[in-house]
């Protein structure tokens, strides 16, 4: 399913040109420069998978999970987008970052 969700985006951006931009990478910029970063908790799950979950996001929670802090990061990264509608393929350009201390991790903005 990853492998399959990958290659809709990337063919959605091959067809639409680099010039286009999708309206949610607008909204994050936005969500962002008036909310600050979005700050993640963190829990251990069953089989030893990390579990982030947000506290202060504005429109709900995000809820992810990864087996190791590396795959953990970048489902946080992509569920960020995922909120957003904004398709994977665009992650390079939300840059979207990991601020602050180490328990307790937050995202925001390049």
């Amino acid at each position: 399913m990853f492998i399959i969700k990958k290659i809709k985006d990337h063919l959605i951006k091959l067809i639409l040109g680099e010039a286009a931009i999708p309206r949610g990478l607008f909204e994050l910029a936005e969500y962002f420069r008036l909310n600050g970063p979005i700050s993640f908790e963190f829990k251990q799950g069953e089989d030893n998978k990390l579990i982030a979950v947000s506290t202060n996001f504005r429109h709900g929670s995000i809820v992810t999970s990864g087996k190791d802090n590396t795959e953990l990061d970048k489902n946080i990264k992509d569920a960020i987008l995922t909120s957003f509608e904004i398709p994977s393929s665009y992650a390079h350009e939300a840059k979207i970052y990991q601020v602050g201390e180490e328990r307790r991790k937050e995202y925001a903005l390049a």
